[in-house]
């Protein structure tokens, strides 16, 4: 693929750079964070940069949120690559000890991941999002669709 290429069809003009491994950071979009922030008054990012983290306290790639303890109420927008399903494990980890977990992912629901550590799991809901979120400063929404899982195991 070459990057910033696009394709025109069905009145939408996609960049191929989203469809490329180039990146597997999704920045989210703030006015959809302070939606859960709202209802979940989290207190750590588990997975952030200097430049997009979501909360006070929270976690970059250096520190290496996986091998951190995670706060009493955790934000999670993990990477979205190959590593993805660690993160989803250490959700739930840290669910199972009484704290909340709260993750934006893609809706991949034929993965091990979400069939080992989200679907009909006990304390996990989850919350498929209509339509495509934009993810960080880009003009186009996500060339996938995204949900939310709620981790309440141990709550």
């Amino acid at each position: 693929m070459l990057a910033g290429r696009t394709w025109k069809g069905a009145g939408a003009v996609i960049n191929e750079s989203m469809f490329s491994s180039k990146t597997d950071n999704w920045e989210t979009p703030q006015d959809f964070f302070d939606k859960l922030n709202k209802e979940f008054y989290f207190n750590l990012d588990a997975c952030a940069t200097d430049e997009n983290a979501k909360c006070k306290v929270y976690f970059t790639k250096e520190q290496d949120g996986l091998s951190q303890e995670w706060g009493s109420r955790t934000w999670c927008n993990p990477p979205y690559g190959r590593e993805i399903g660690k993160w989803v494990k250490k959700a739930s980890e840290e669910s199972s000890k009484g704290k909340l977990v709260v993750m934006l992912v893609p809706a991949r629901t034929d993965t091990q991941w979400f069939h080992s550590y989200i679907y009909n799991k006990c304390g996990v809901e989850t919350r498929m999002i209509k339509g495509r979120l934009r993810f960080g400063s880009s003009k186009n929404s996500a060339p996938f669709p995204s949900m939310v899982v709620v981790f309440r195991t141990g709550i």
